[in-house]
């Protein structure tokens, strides 16, 4: 019997396309699992206080498996992923850290906390995620 994995999914909607191929990457492994990232047409993203979408987050967080955050420039400087990060450990969550494809170079922030540092690749998430998980 095959495991279902209930995972966050850090994403910033403004990069939805890297939040979608992740997603074609678990399926693509065959992964079984629960998606426990805030949805997109949650009203918690255009109408909630950030004090709201925290407590979005840290329920979320709280009840998965475990983290997967794309360890995008773009992330050191995001609040909300360190926010991610934070609440992860405060739950004691693992954090697989997937570096985007040809980028040259990452977030030290995502990558430093993470327990595993994967490439922009199914199977090397795959595995990262039956391995943590």
């Amino acid at each position: 019997m095959s495991k279902t994995y209930r995972l966050f999914i850090s994403h910033s909607w403004k990069y939805g396309d890297a939040y979608d191929k992740m997603v074609k990457f678990l399926d693509d492994q065959g992964i079984e699992y629960y998606d426990h990232s805030v949805p997109k047409d949650d009203p918690v993203h255009t109408n909630g206080t950030d004090k709201q979408l925290q407590a979005a987050i840290d329920a979320k967080i709280k009840g998965c498996s475990g983290v997967i955050i794309l360890a995008g420039v773009y992330a050191s400087y995001s609040k909300w992923i360190k926010k991610e990060i934070e609440i992860s450990g405060d739950y004691a969550k693992s954090i697989i850290a997937v570096e985007p494809w040809g980028s040259e170079k990452t977030s030290a922030v995502v990558k430093d906390a993470a327990d595993r540092v994967v490439k922009w690749n199914a199977k090397s998430l795959g595995d990262a995620i039956k391995d943590l998980f």
